[in-house]
């Protein structure tokens, strides 16, 4: 009988989502609202009179092909963390961070352009929230890119030998979910113009 009870709470137990990736989905969710906030006040926006429109500047679509490709990586990262091959596993969340930051210098390189071609956060019309939206998604991104290298500092530590999957998984969902997040954005801002 004991037995039987001490398996039903373990069972009980394996059910449970864990704290840390509760958390994660509680900020998707909050994230995602944002998100849908401002897209949606875009979308009211350029109703008015005196917006102007934009060319989407080719940095972006650099950008997004990057991102599709540091989702494949994070995805390899984890496949090889969970097959124990460490020194792969480390390479590819070095590479992910690393077209982390370089999606955001091309974002950056993109709103340079916008700037210059006179899309700017003080005029009307798209600007602003041009500025708004993918400023705060690169934060984001930002975010991800500093949770990529905490995960690599600890797997680089030779004295801890953790194989708990929960902080790579739970740094994959956030990676795959910024960039699903950017594709929705990239595809928005095309197509609402």
């Amino acid at each position: 009988m004991t037995r039987s009870l001490e398996l039903n709470r373990v069972t009980d137990q394996n059910k449970k989502i864990h704290p840390h990736k509760f958390i994660l989905w509680i900020g998707i969710g909050s994230i995602i609202m944002m998100f849908a906030g401002l897209t949606s006040a875009y979308v009211v926006k350029r109703e008015q009179p005196g917006w102007t429109t934009y060319v989407t500047p080719v940095a972006f679509y650099y950008s997004t092909g990057i991102i599709l490709i540091s989702s494949l990586t994070i995805f390899l990262a984890g496949k090889s963390f969970r097959e124990r091959r460490m020194i792969r596993y480390r390479k590819l969340l070095l590479a992910t961070a690393f077209m982390g930051l370089a999606f955001m210098f091309l974002q950056w390189l993109g709103f340079r352009h916008l700037w210059e071609t006179g899309i700017t956060f003080h005029g009307s019309g798209a600007g602003q929230f041009l500025y708004i939206i993918a400023g705060l998604h690169a934060l984001h991104v930002f975010g991800g890119v500093i949770a990529l290298f905490v995960v690599y500092i600890r797997a680089r530590n030779t004295k801890i030998r953790s194989y708990n999957t929960v902080p790579v998984d739970v740094v994959s969902t956030y990676w795959h979910f910024v960039d699903l997040l950017w594709i929705y954005l990239f595809i928005f801002f095309l197509m609402v113009r």
